[in-house]
């Protein structure tokens, strides 16, 4: 897939095109429509940082995307914390987890107590460890009930419940 992209005075108009479709539509490729390098969104971000709109830039000779990231804002990052705090106040029976916090290098919530390596043999058996917030440590569940019904478990009571 080659794109081009279309160029008056050393400045992109619009932008990229597939070499098909203008040749489709012109016959060649135009010569005032240059090669041009797709460089796709930066995914491996910090937690606070945001990644701008790309621009088309001329590098090496090819235009190209241009990405340029950008840590937040004193109040970008306020907010972000906010939406996660909220969020995480805002799930069934989220008394629970009152004791819980929010790390603010992370930005995810995390309990006062780390969660300790758990058995996978239990896990296999229908037996899994939750935060029992009535006790602010990690807990045992009942077995997982093995029947044709579904379950959801509640904190409260600290019993699976049919759905």
């Amino acid at each position: 897939m080659n794109l081009y992209i279309e160029t008056e005075n050393g400045v992109t108009k619009n932008h990229p095109a597939l070499e098909e479709n203008l040749i489709e539509a012109f016959g060649s490729v135009p010569s005032n429509w240059e090669a041009f390098v797709r460089v796709e969104r930066p995914t491996n971000l910090g937690v606070y940082q945001i990644v701008n709109d790309p621009i088309y830039a001329k590098v090496e000779g090819v235009w190209t995307d241009v990405w340029t990231i950008r840590d937040m804002t004193a109040e970008e990052k306020t907010a972000t914390q906010q939406t996660v705090k909220d969020a995480f106040a805002n799930r069934p029976q989220a008394e629970n987890w009152s004791a819980w916090f929010l790390d603010e290098t992370t930005c995810l919530m995390q309990p006062p107590i780390p969660r300790p390596e758990f058995d996978q043999a239990k896990i296999s058996s229908g037996i899994f460890l939750y935060w029992c917030g009535a006790e602010n440590n990690w807990k045992e569940t009942p077995i997982y009930p093995v029947d044709d019904n579904q379950y959801k478990f509640d904190f409260f009571t600290w019993q699976w419940v049919q759905l």
